[in-house]
């Protein structure tokens, strides 16, 4: 895929594939919500996680998004990236109301701007720093 078509796929896909390295080496998979910032996936998860302490040991990470359900529309785009964890309250609190308002799709109303903020004091922001990437469109072939 073009930049451009990667950038339209992943504004129009929902959900990321986070895999990160556990202590004993093995991958650890979990899917996240996501925004793109400046061509950049941002995301956030409990401060507790398991993945939050397997970056806090080794901040590399692979991200998957794929779309299709036969092997003729396959498409997808994968991440190498080093994660950056914010923690501070503020940024991790613009980064849920960004990703309330992207998946809820609408402006955050009164409620739910106190929900948010209440999430962000356990959670943190994550950052993915892209090293490269690989893409593929099944639909081009």
């Amino acid at each position: 895929m073009a930049a451009g078509e990667v950038a339209a796929f992943l504004a129009e896909q929902r959900t990321v594939t986070c895999a990160t390295l556990g202590r004993d080496g093995w991958p650890h998979l979990m899917p996240l919500w996501y925004v793109v910032r400046e061509g950049e996936l941002w995301s956030w998860t409990y401060a507790k996680s398991q993945k939050v302490r397997n970056l806090e040991r080794d901040p590399r990470c692979t991200l998957q998004v794929e779309a299709g359900d036969s092997y003729d529309q396959l498409r997808g785009v994968m991440l190498k990236a080093d994660c950056v964890l914010h923690r501070e309250l503020a940024t991790v609190t613009a980064l849920g109301e960004e990703i309330a308002v992207r998946y809820g799709g609408a402006p955050l109303d009164v409620g739910a701007r106190p929900y948010v903020a209440n999430q962000a004091t356990k959670r943190v922001a994550l950052q993915f720093q892209v090293r490269e990437s690989a893409t593929w469109d099944h639909r081009k072939l």
